[in-house]
């Protein structure tokens, strides 16, 4: 787990390049209270407070309403996560750490550290299986876009 933050930083590098800049000064316009806004957004993943979700619990990087580009989340997958969905959501899981599968649409696929799944909108899906991932979302997740049958 040494590489770990070097590896997210990688990955969150790598997965946002959509040509929208977050934190870009408008032309003419200045920034308010005088603090200059940047062209980048630095988050510490194991000091941001876990939620749950669907999947277990979860620290959401960058969900912010003034970011609708993408986040990153730090996931511990439950043992029995639920079946959901997304309507718009585009989610990119990396596996870091156990081993099981993903139903994917009614298949289950086995995955372990170093798999990746790319997860469209209206796939129905769940992690089964004691794992820690980071998944990336596109746009930035929702949570009025989590659906279950």
């Amino acid at each position: 787990m040494k590489r770990l933050p070097t590896f997210m930083a990688g990955l969150i590098l790598g997965s946002i390049i959509t040509g929208v800049t977050i934190g870009q000064n408008s032309p003419g316009k200045t920034p308010a209270a005088g603090i200059a806004a940047k062209n980048y957004m630095v988050a510490q993943l194991d000091e941001i407070t876990s939620v749950p979700c669907p999947c277990g619990t979860s620290r959401r990087a960058f969900a912010s309403p003034e970011n609708p580009v993408a986040t990153i989340h730090l996931v511990n997958i439950k043992t029995d996560s639920q079946v959901h969905y997304h309507k718009k959501l585009t989610e990119i899981y990396l596996v870091l750490e156990g081993t099981g599968h993903m139903e994917l649409d009614g298949a289950s696929i086995a995955v372990k550290p170093m798999s990746t799944i790319m997860i469209k909108p209206g796939c129905r899906h769940r992690a089964v299986g004691k794992l820690n991932i980071v998944n990336t979302c596109l746009p930035a997740f929702d949570p009025k876009d989590e659906w279950f049958d």
